[in-house]
């Protein structure tokens, strides 16, 4: 399948995983991909909005969580749609310990640095998908 493939970050509002899911994801939709992407907030996902729904629906998606709660790949799952990858910034932080961020109203330069890691995997997700890979 070809196509938009929307990438969704998780609303984790405050919180420095939610913060570095978004900024991964903005920075894929806005500069790395961007005439192959974009994102629809969760939010509207979770209410049920209508437009929001069938757009996942109907493209392939990446969801992008900050915690295990994987809110994002939980709800474009119950929405009936087509999850094809998912990430989570903990399993990141995993892979790069020495890059944790201390501050949680925005991020600090280790928090934007992992933000530029999930943003090259998120992006070289995309191109998999866009040769025709399978999803994960």
């Amino acid at each position: 399948m070809t196509g938009t493939i929307f990438v969704i970050p998780c609303s984790g509002i405050g919180k420095p995983f939610g913060t570095i899911s978004r900024e991964a994801t903005y920075t894929v939709v806005e500069d790395l991909k961007k005439d192959m992407t974009d994102t629809v907030c969760l939010s509207l996902l979770v209410m049920g909005d209508k437009k929001t729904r069938n757009l996942v629906k109907n493209h392939q998606c990446i969801a992008v969580d900050g915690c295990p709660a994987e809110c994002s790949r939980k709800n474009i799952e119950l929405s009936g749609g087509q999850l094809a990858a998912s990430f989570r910034v903990v399993d990141l932080l995993r892979e790069n310990r020495g890059l944790k961020t201390q501050k949680v109203t925005f991020l600090d330069e280790n928090g934007k640095k992992l933000a530029q890691i999930m943003a090259q995997k998120i992006a070289s997700k995309v191109d998999e998908l866009n040769q025709g890979g399978s999803a994960q």
